[in-house]
């Protein structure tokens, strides 16, 4: 009967698993639509080209090598598709209480949660540099980060062994529960080399330093995005428990679903009002970021804080990201879709308020992990960016970014009829 009872739980948390992750890959989509509807009618086929391909990619890279780095064992994981049934019912039978325990799960359902994080974090990569970034240099650079760089801090907080000698939970308290900054302040922070090196859209800043606005194409598909988003976070939080197969656990996976649905709430409601005291105008794209910003506030820890406390937090994050926004391009670091504000200076807010709600934690420890891992990242990611930058290139030509990188990247118009239309 025992047994049967540990086989029961281990197909749950497996199942679990498994179904967060499809809703992590499913913020893939979140992430296309956003961009789609924040870039220019010119640009859409190239963005939404380079998710599809930045996915597959992150997908073969931590597969062939990401997965090894990151927690150690043989490249391909070769016997990722086998389980030791035996092996798995003694790591039950040997606890006092198979209930309570850690996670025991499918070490396939493992690499397929993990894979999508690391999307998810090259995702954020490819709005920031919309619009006047080379296809393929974007591409390459997809490997570079997927397969090893993202791979190399993951290992710090989330492999058995970090790399380089470097564990940020044991030698310096550091806690990141879903990634508000292994996956997103590293994502914005792989975002922030490559802009600083690729330089502001045409026209975007005028000599004088206006700040010249750039419409996106399809106010429609950013809000379907970052609604596909909102819905994935639950996988992506929730499925950071890693496991459901008993009343703690199961309890603590609906407080993370109620603590990441607030915080995107009050992200969106406090970025909205704060756009209507500066611009007098209700600006959706503010709310929108503003959700976002909600959500990754949230992620650093969602299942210490009281409800009214991710509430807080998640508004605050709202107020944060119209701050950074309208700040950034002051400095004139042109961001189309407000990536680096969103998953960067909202992901270092995150991990800063841990200590808030989460006995143990400590704003020193937090603020060495997020200088470690800011400091990989964007050292790593600058050089990546400027070896391409010297070898293919990595912006498009002037001629090009005129007539829209849809037609010299991709030869495909996503609004053929609209434009035909136009002219």
């Amino acid at each position: 009967m025992q047994e049967q009872i540990y086989h029961l739980q281990y197909a749950m948390d497996t199942f679990y698993f498994l179904i967060c992750g499809v809703l992590v890959m499913w913020m893939a989509a979140g992430f296309s639509m956003l961009e789609a509807g924040l870039v220019r009618a010119k640009n859409t086929t190239e963005i939404l080209t380079k998710n599809v391909a930045l996915y597959s990619i992150a997908c073969i890279m931590y597969l062939v090598c990401g997965y090894a780095f990151m927690y150690g064992g043989e490249f391909f994981l070769s016997g990722i598709n086998a389980v030791d049934v035996d092996a798995t019912l003694t790591s039950f039978a040997e606890r006092e209480d198979g209930f309570t325990g850690g996670a025991v799960y499918s070490t396939a359902s493992d690499f397929f949660f993990q894979v999508v994080f690391v999307a998810t974090a090259m995702s954020i990569v490819s709005g920031a540099v919309a619009e006047r970034m080379k296809l393929w240099a974007f591409l390459a650079f997809a490997v570079v980060m997927t397969g090893f760089i993202y791979p190399v801090h993951g290992s710090w907080t989330w492999g058995a062994e970090g790399m380089f000698g470097v564990n940020l939970d044991d030698q310096f308290g550091f806690s990141d529960f879903a990634g508000s900054g292994i996956v997103h302040m590293a994502g914005a922070a792989a975002a922030l080399a490559g802009v600083l090196l690729l330089g502001a859209r045409k026209g975007k800043y005028s000599k004088d330093g206006k700040v010249n606005a750039i419409p996106g194409a399809n106010m429609p598909l950013a809000t379907l995005g970052t609604l596909v988003l909102w819905m994935g976070w639950f996988g992506f939080n929730g499925g950071s428990v890693l496991k459901l197969g008993d009343i703690s656990n199961a309890n603590a996976v609906a407080v993370v679903f109620l603590n990441t649905n607030a915080a995107a709430a009050a992200g969106a409601v406090a970025a909205l009002a704060l756009s209507v005291i500066l611009f007098r105008k209700a600006d959706l794209t503010m709310a929108l970021n503003g959700a976002l910003a909600g959500l990754v506030a949230i992620t650093a820890e969602p299942s210490t804080p009281t409800a009214l406390q991710a509430t807080l937090f998640g508004a605050i994050g709202g107020v944060i990201v119209v701050a950074s926004i309208i700040g950034l391009d002051k400095l004139k670091i042109d961001d189309p879709v407000g990536a680096i504000s969103v998953h960067g200076v909202v992901g270092l807010f995150g991990l800063l308020i841990v200590p808030l709600s989460k006995d143990g934690a400590t704003f020193t420890g937090q603020l060495i992990g997020a200088a470690a891992i800011f400091a990989w990242v964007f050292i790593a990611s600058l050089v990546v960016w400027y070896v391409l930058k010297l070898t293919i290139g990595i912006r498009v030509s002037e001629e090009a970014e005129y007539e829209g990188v849809d037609a010299s990247e991709c030869g495909i118009e996503a609004y053929p009829e609209f434009v035909a239309s136009v002219k």
